[in-house]
């Protein structure tokens, strides 16, 4: 839990916001995440807005388009509401740390076996939406929020909610992606005005293993361990047919996992004990919270 900031809404909805969820100038966040409960102390939730500066309209339309998934592995939106220019999302609150909170939990980077166990989930969740021609248009570090049973996607359709902004000096155009997004994520098809893609999410997926086992969504080659270094590298490949599919990133990270079994599961996984510690911790202060006693 973070402390609210003079700037951050005392409610959202009809909920009183408690605590943001990431750390305070975290970048790559394309939302704003708030833990808030009901007047009453009876109900405790994630709740979500756009971005300072994103457009409140794109995010909206993202928002329900997740409403509407009931794939495993995504995190998912159970309440919207609010107004065009302040809409929000909730889901009940359950134990989830960022990953970038759980790398600062742990330490650092994580060992190898959890970056495979965690690519894996996150690998199997996008096999079963690309199935289904559901692309995610948001996986990044800070969209993967991780629980005792493994990770969720959260921040579905951060690429198409947050338009490019071009920029140019003399005669060459670059695009950049408006605030909130992970640019070490960002394919470079979609960094030139491309839609988000099943190709784009794997090498948002590379992205995001990168980070997980060095602390960088774009390492160096060198500083990747041996063992994930050739998966890694084929995510991401700048040549959007180069990439390899779900599927093969989650038989290359777990050979021989039964495929079906990852996302979404409700067992606890094996996870380190300061990351044990940072969700109990999380969730000792959740149920000590006491609302405000008037409003700020």
């Amino acid at each position: 839990m973070e402390k609210l900031r003079q700037d951050d809404p005392p409610r959202i909805g009809d909920f009183v916001t408690l605590a943001r969820l990431d750390a305070d100038g975290r970048r790559g966040v394309p939302e704003r995440r708030y833990l808030a409960r009901s007047a009453d102390g009876g109900h405790t939730v994630v709740a979500c807005l756009p971005p300072p500066g994103g457009d409140p309209a794109r995010w909206a339309a993202e928002a329900q388009q997740a409403a509407r998934l009931t794939q495993p592995g995504f995190w998912p939106v159970a309440q919207l509401g609010g107004t065009a220019a302040f809409p929000w999302s909730a889901t009940p609150y359950r134990p989830a740390l960022p990953l970038p909170a759980v790398l600062a939990a742990y330490g650092g980077p994580l060992p190898e076996a959890l970056v495979r166990t965690l690519g894996g989930a996150l690998a199997e969740a996008l096999a079963s939406a690309h199935v289904l021609g559901i692309v995610h248009g948001g996986v990044c570090p800070a969209g993967v929020l991780l629980t005792a049973c493994g990770p969720l996607l959260g921040c579905f359709g951060a690429t198409r909610a947050h338009p490019l902004t071009e920029t140019s000096e003399t005669t060459a155009t670059s695009a950049t992606p408006a605030v909130g997004l992970e640019t070490g994520c960002l394919a470079p098809e979609l960094a030139a005005g491309g839609s988000a893609d099943r190709a784009g999410d794997v090498y948002a997926l590379g992205a995001v293993l990168a980070y997980a086992a060095t602390g960088h969504t774009v390492p160096e080659r060198a500083e990747v361990p041996v063992g994930l270094r050739d998966i890694v590298t084929a995510c991401r490949s700048r040549d959007p047919r180069g990439r390899p599919e779900p599927a093969r990133v989650l038989a290359e990270l777990l050979p021989g996992a039964a495929y079906g079994g990852l996302a979404g599961a409700t067992e606890p996984i094996s996870l380190p004990g300061r990351v044990v510690e940072a969700l109990s911790r999380q969730s000792a202060e959740v149920l000590a919270a006491a609302l405000p006693t008037h409003e700020r």
